[in-house]
């Protein structure tokens, strides 16, 4: 299972795609609004307590100064990707990128792409799928899809002319 965390309702439209990722490989997942700065203690019970709940990782979505996904990771054992959010608060997105991508060492957070929660979900499926070749098997049929996709576009663009 795959704990979804973002800092705000606002983040949703974001964090979406995480969701729907894990859903189309048909990963378990939970989601909550965990605030870094207004609810810390819920943050802090949040990612010291995953593990038992048996979270296999967490992804956290958070943008302006994006202290969410370090201040997990500094909480748990279980990899945490970031996913830096362009909001409202944000300076065009680079403070939550440099501030999850920035951690100090003995911390990691694997970051995504600013709005990038699908390959959020997707970098949590491949991680899971290193102990369940079943889902090893469904990342090899969707690689697959995204060839056929390209081969697709090709026809298409052939056609064209």
């Amino acid at each position: 299972m795959v704990g979804i965390i973002m800092g705000s309702i606002s983040d949703l439209k974001v964090m979406q795609g995480a969701v729907d990722i894990l859903e189309k490989f048909q990963v378990k997942y939970e989601i909550e609004i965990v605030s870094a700065h207004r609810t810390p203690e819920k943050m802090v019970s949040y990612a010291s307590e995953a593990e038992s709940r048996g979270l296999s990782a967490i992804i956290a979505g958070a943008g302006g100064a994006a202290h969410l996904p370090g201040m997990v990771a500094s909480c748990t054992v279980l990899p945490v990707i970031g996913v830096p959010v362009k909001s409202s608060n944000s300076i065009d997105g680079w403070d939550s990128v440099l501030s999850i991508l920035q951690m100090p060492n003995g911390v990691p957070v694997a970051t995504v792409a600013l709005n990038a929660s699908m390959n959020a979900g997707l970098l949590a499926i491949q991680i899971m799928s290193t102990a369940d070749s079943e889902l090893r098997k469904k990342l090899h049929n969707y690689k697959e899809e995204l060839k056929e996709k390209v081969n697709q576009m090709n026809v298409e663009l052939n056609s064209a002319k």
